[in-house]
C-alpha cells in the first residue's frame, strides 16, 4: 500500500513538474517571440522608413505606451528620470530652491523656498524665465530645459527673466537643496501640537520624530498629524512613523505579490516613543500610499482619530528595477493590507474596460473588517475617516481653474497691487476677491479653458476647413452657454476656490511656512481636530 502511495505521489509530482516546465517554457517562448517581433520590426523601420527616425524617442514612446496600459505607477525612467527619482527619495539636490512650471515653451516660477538661493537672489513667484545661461527657453522647446537650472553646488547660473513686463538679468548661486518632509510644526495652544508632513522620503521618520520631541519639550500633551495632500513614498518610513506610537512587534502592513520575496509582513521593530498621547490624523483625497498605511494602521489599532475626507485609495507597492544603460523601471510588485486585513485600493486596473475605463472597487461590494476595539472599517476606496468633513464635489470648471494660468496670474497681479499684507495667521482674503477673480476670468478667457471648450474649438476649426462656416453663430451661442456653466461650477466651489486663492497669495509673501500659519488659524478641519482633542469623552467614544 505504502509503495503504491509513493508511486502515485512521485507520478503526481512529475506531472506537476512537467506541466510547470511546459508553462514556463511556453511563457518564455512567448516573451522571446514578442521581443523578436519588435526587434525585426524596428530594424526594418529604421532601414526603410522614408524619413530619418529618432530610435531613442521612438523606443521611449513605445515603452511608455506599453506601461500605460497597466497602471499609472509602473513607469520607465531614462537617465535624467533616474536622477529625478533619486532626488525625490533622498530629499536633496543641487539647485536654486524653487518650483517652476513649463508650459507652451515658457518657464514660470511657481514658488520660492524661503532662504534658498533663488530667494536670496531676489527671484519671486510669477517671474518668467526666458533664458538660462546661453539657452533661450522658447527655442529649446522641451520641458527638460528646467534641468539646466540644476547643477553642482557652488556653481552659478545666469537667468534672464520677465517680471511685470520688465526684463531683468539675475545670477543665482546653486546650493545643495534639502527638501524637508516636515515643512512646518508648532504648538496650537498650551497642550496641542501640530505637525504638517508632506512626503515619505528617507528623512521622513527622523524629521517627524525631531518635530515631536521639540513640541514635547514645549509641553505638548495632544498631537495633530496633518498628512493631507501627502502622496506617500517609502513604505519603510511609514512603518517607522507608526512605530513611534505603537508597541514593538505589531503588524503595520502586509504585502502580497506574485513573487514570494515581495510578499512580506512589516512589524514595528523598536520600542515606541509614546503610547499614550491622544492623536488626530488629518487626511484628504490626495493622501495616498504610505499616508494610507499610517492612517490605516493607527485607525485599525484605535490609536488615533482620523478626520477629513476619504483618502485616495492606493493600495499598491512599487519597487525600482535597474535596466541597461543607466535606465530603470518602477514596477508595481504587490498589494498591501492594513493590520485588520483591508486592501484600500480604489481602482481595479486588472479589469480595465475595452474603452480604457478603470472600474472602482468601491462601486462594488466592499468588505467590513474590525479594529482592535471592534469598530467596523471597510476595504476598497481608501481610508474612510472617523469624522468626515463634507465638502462639495470639485467641479470640472474648478479643476480647470486651479491648473490654469489665469488663476496663478491673478495671484501675481494681487501681489504687485498689494506690496504688503497682514501677518499670515491674521490674514483672511476679503470675499470681494472672489468677484474680482470672476471678472478677471471673464477678461482672460484664453487663459482658462476646459477640455470641452478645447474640443469644440478644434471641431469648429475642422468645420471651417470643410466649408461648414454657417454654424458659426450656433458655435458662439454654445460657448456662451459653456461660460455660464463654468461660472455656476465655480460658484458652487466658492469656499474651496477662496482657500486655494488664499494659499496662492499668502505663499508669495510668507512662503510655505506662512501658508501653514494661516491654515492653523483658519482651517475648519484643523479647528475640528482641536475640538476633538479638547473633549476627552468624545475622543474616547470615537475610538470605542
Amino acid at each position: 500500500m505504502l509503495k503504491k502511495f509513493k508511486k502515485t505521489a512521485i507520478g503526481t509530482f512529475l506531472v506537476v513538474a512537467v506541466m510547470s516546465t511546459v508553462a514556463f517554457s511556453s511563457d518564455f517562448f512567448e516573451i522571446a517571440k514578442q521581443i523578436d517581433i519588435y526587434t525585426t520590426l524596428f530594424k526594418e523601420l529604421n532601414m526603410y522608413y522614408v524619413d530619418e527616425i529618432n530610435p531613442a524617442e521612438l523606443t521611449d514612446r513605445a515603452i511608455k505606451n506599453m506601461l500605460g496600459g497597466l497602471d499609472p505607477y509602473t513607469r520607465y525612467y531614462d537617465q535624467q528620470g533616474v536622477e529625478d527619482a533619486r532626488i525625490s527619495a533622498t530629499g536633496d539636490y543641487g539647485g536654486i530652491g524653487m518650483r517652476s512650471r513649463y508650459k507652451n515653451y515658457g518657464l514660470t516660477i511657481l514658488s520660492i523656498y524661503k532662504d534658498g538661493p533663488a530667494h536670496k537672489a531676489g527671484l519671486i513667484a510669477g517671474d518668467k524665465i526666458i533664458q538660462i545661461d546661453d539657452v533661450i527657453v522658447e527655442e529649446f522647446k522641451d520641458k527638460s530645459v528646467i534641468n539646466l537650472i540644476k547643477g553642482t553646488p557652488n556653481t552659478s547660473v545666469d537667468l534672464k527673466i520677465i517680471r511685470n513686463g520688465k526684463t531683468k538679468s539675475i545670477t543665482v548661486d546653486r546650493q545643495k537643496i534639502e527638501i524637508n518632509p516636515v515643512p512646518f510644526y508648532q504648538m496650537m495652544d498650551e497642550k496641542v501640537g501640530y505637525i504638517a508632513f508632506v512626503k515619505f522620503n528617507r528623512r521622513a521618520s527622523s524629521e517627524v520624530k525631531k518635530a515631536y520631541k521639540d513640541l514635547k519639550s514645549q509641553g505638548m500633551e495632544r498631537l495633530i498629524l496633518d498628512i493631507r495632500h501627502n502622496p506617500g513614498g517609502l513604505l519603510g518610513e511609514s512603518v517607522a512613523i507608526c512605530n513611534m506610537f505603537l508597541p514593538k512587534g505589531e503588524i503595520i502592513v502586509t504585502t502580497r505579490g506574485k513573487m514570494k520575496k515581495w510578499s512580506d509582513t512589516y512589524r514595528t521593530k523598536s520600542e515606541p516613543t509614546d503610547l499614550e498621547i491622544p492623536i488626530v490624523i488629518l487626511i484628504d483625497g490626495r493622501s495616498a500610499s504610505a499616508s494610507e498605511i499610517v492612517s490605516g494602521a493607527l485607525q485599525d489599532y484605535d490609536r488615533a482619530v482620523i478626520i477629513g475626507q476619504r483618502s485616495f485609495g492606493k493600495g499598491l507597492v512599487q519597487r525600482y528595477r535597474k535596466l541597461s544603460y543607466g535606465t530603470q523601471m518602477k514596477v508595481t510588485i504587490s498589494k498591501y493590507y492594513t493590520p485588520s486585513g483591508r486592501c484600500i485600493q480604489e481602482l481595479d486596473y486588472a479589469n480595465r474596460a475595452k474603452d480604457g475605463t478603470v472600474p472602482k472597487f468601491s462601486d462594488g461590494t466592499v468588505n467590513s473588517f474590525k479594529t482592535s476595539n471592534g469598530r467596523k472599517v471597510y476595504d476598497g476606496g481608501g481610508v474612510l475617516p472617523d469624522i468626515v468633513i463634507q465638502k462639495p464635489t470639485t467641479t470640472v470648471a474648478t479643476k480647470a481653474l486651479f491648473s490654469s494660468d489665469a488663476f496663478f496670474n491673478f495671484g501675481t497681479d494681487y501681489y504687485f497691487k498689494n506690496p504688503t499684507i497682514t501677518a499670515a495667521d491674521k490674514f483672511s482674503l476679503p470675499q470681494i476677491e472672489f468677484s474680482n477673480l470672476l471678472s478677471y476670468l471673464g477678461s482672460n478667457t484664453a487663459l482658462f479653458t476646459t477640455k470641452t471648450e478645447l474640443h469644440f474649438k478644434k471641431s469648429m476649426e475642422m468645420a471651417n476647413k470643410e466649408g461648414l462656416s454657417n454654424i458659426t453663430n450656433q458655435y458662439h451661442n454654445l460657448l456662451d452657454k459653456i461660460q455660464e456653466e463654468k461660472q455656476r461650477g465655480l460658484e458652487s466651489n466658492k469656499t474651496e476656490i477662496m482657500d486655494k486663492l488664499t494659499e496662492n497669495i499668502v505663499r508669495r509673501y510668507y512662503f510655505n511656512e506662512g501658508v501653514y500659519q494661516q491654515k492653523a488659524a483658519h482651517d475648519p478641519v484643523i479647528l475640528e481636530a482641536m475640538a476633538v482633542l479638547s473633549d476627552t469623552k468624545r475622543y474616547d467614544k470615537l475610538l470605542k
